[in-house]
């Protein structure tokens, strides 16, 4: 496995001097923006909802996602290639069409598709960045939704719209809408990844932080215990 800075495994002060030498200025993750305008009716049963969502690094946005209350289960994965360039490897070529993505499994009942959509453009992931996040460059650490379906499709481009209209970042959004894209779960060592590896540079240096936002940001949404995937079955 190749060596890299972004979403890798480079280890120590080396590590934290290379990231820092090549992060951005400003991050705008962390900021506080409005819910969206629309958002989906309240649920009339008891069934679960999937979002898939990628933005950057999946350590990151699967360590937030299992931190909000309602989440079930939050799964690092790839979507939008094929299933034979569904790993580690082929993805960081950046030529798959691969997005390193996250697979949502939430209770509609405690939190709707739009707050999740909230917590996503304003805690997980820079959204203004375009085909990169941070120190990972590459179409495979794009901002992207990937609509499960027509209706979080709408909910999703009427949210973009919203946030673009307000300029609440300063900068438009970089974020695509792609439907009709399989999910394919990451291999078992990037699961968890963020809890398990605390220490880690790339973890301390870019990821914990995303936990503080999102318990100044959410914090009704915010649970302390993380719903990792081995409790899930994930």
């Amino acid at each position: 496995m190749k060596q890299a800075v972004g979403c890798g495994f480079l280890t120590g002060v080396a590590a934290l001097l290379a990231i820092a030498a090549i992060a951005p200025a400003e991050a705008r993750e962390g900021v506080a923006i409005p819910p969206p305008k629309l958002d989906e009716p309240a649920p009339a049963s008891d069934r679960m909802e999937t979002a898939v969502f990628a933005g950057g690094c999946f350590w990151g946005v699967q360590g937030v996602f299992q931190h909000v209350r309602g989440v079930a289960n939050a799964v690092s994965g790839y979507a939008g290639g094929a299933a034979v360039t569904a790993n580690y490897e082929a993805v960081g070529n950046g030529d798959t069409g691969h997005a390193e993505a996250v697979r949502i499994t939430y209770d509609p009942r405690q939190i709707s598709y739009g707050r999740l959509m909230q917590i996503y453009f304003s805690a997980a992931h820079d959204p203004t960045q375009k085909n990169r996040q941070g120190p990972d460059v590459g179409s495979q650490y794009r901002s992207t939704v990937f609509a499960q379906n027509a209706d979080q499709a709408r909910l999703a481009k009427a949210y973009v719209a919203q946030l673009d209209g307000a300029r609440v970042y300063g900068a438009p959004l970089a974020t695509t809408i792609e439907g009709d894209k399989q999910f394919y779960p990451a291999e078992k060592y990037h699961q968890d990844y963020m809890t398990l590896n605390p220490r880690a540079p790339y973890i301390a240096y870019y990821d914990l932080p995303k936990l503080d936002h999102l318990k100044r940001l959410f914090p009704d949404l915010y649970r302390e215990k993380p719903m990792l995937t081995s409790q899930a079955g994930g």
